[in-house]
């Protein structure tokens, strides 16, 4: 459950999950993996938007095409430069899918491998506590299914 302070808990209690406050059955889930996350890095669409802005030059006015081939250049170094997003994955046998992120992907890692242990042994429990560090960088929660919901902290 979130918690004030930027704090979520990631617990297996009585054969549940809990993510803050979705609760999934351990004998439910499908997947559990801790990865990164690499951002979209379209080449295709950049080289389409150059086509674009070639096709505007030679029918208007210089600036407004000087401004659109900024922005796309802005926009294709930011894609370059956004660094992967460490990701703990949990996938359910419905097809929800419930991440979490955190700036360390070994911390999701040891997560991951707490859940797992707890689906092989039924008498396990535990709790982890995960803290924002800041606005992009915290525990993110959202679930994937027939509908999209999730918490930011």
């Amino acid at each position: 459950m979130p918690h004030p302070g930027g704090v979520l808990e990631i617990a297996v209690k009585r054969r549940m999950l809990w993510i803050g406050s979705a609760a999934l059955p351990l004998h439910n889930l499908t997947r559990v993996e801790a990865i990164k996350i690499k951002p979209e890095r379209n080449v295709l669409r950049f080289l389409l938007g150059l086509a674009l802005v070639a096709v505007l030059y030679s029918v208007t006015d210089w600036t407004p095409v000087f401004v659109l081939l900024i922005v796309l250049v802005v926009y294709f170094v930011k894609a370059l430069l956004t660094p992967a997003t460490p990701a703990l994955i949990v996938e359910t046998a419905g097809g929800s899918r419930n991440l979490v992120t955190l700036p360390s992907v070994d911390e999701l890692r040891i997560i991951a491998g707490q859940i797992v242990h707890a689906i092989d042994h039924p008498e396990a429990e535990f709790t982890a506590y995960v803290h924002q560090l800041n606005n992009y960088n915290g525990p993110v929660f959202n679930q994937n299914g027939a509908q999209n919901t999730g918490i930011r902290l």
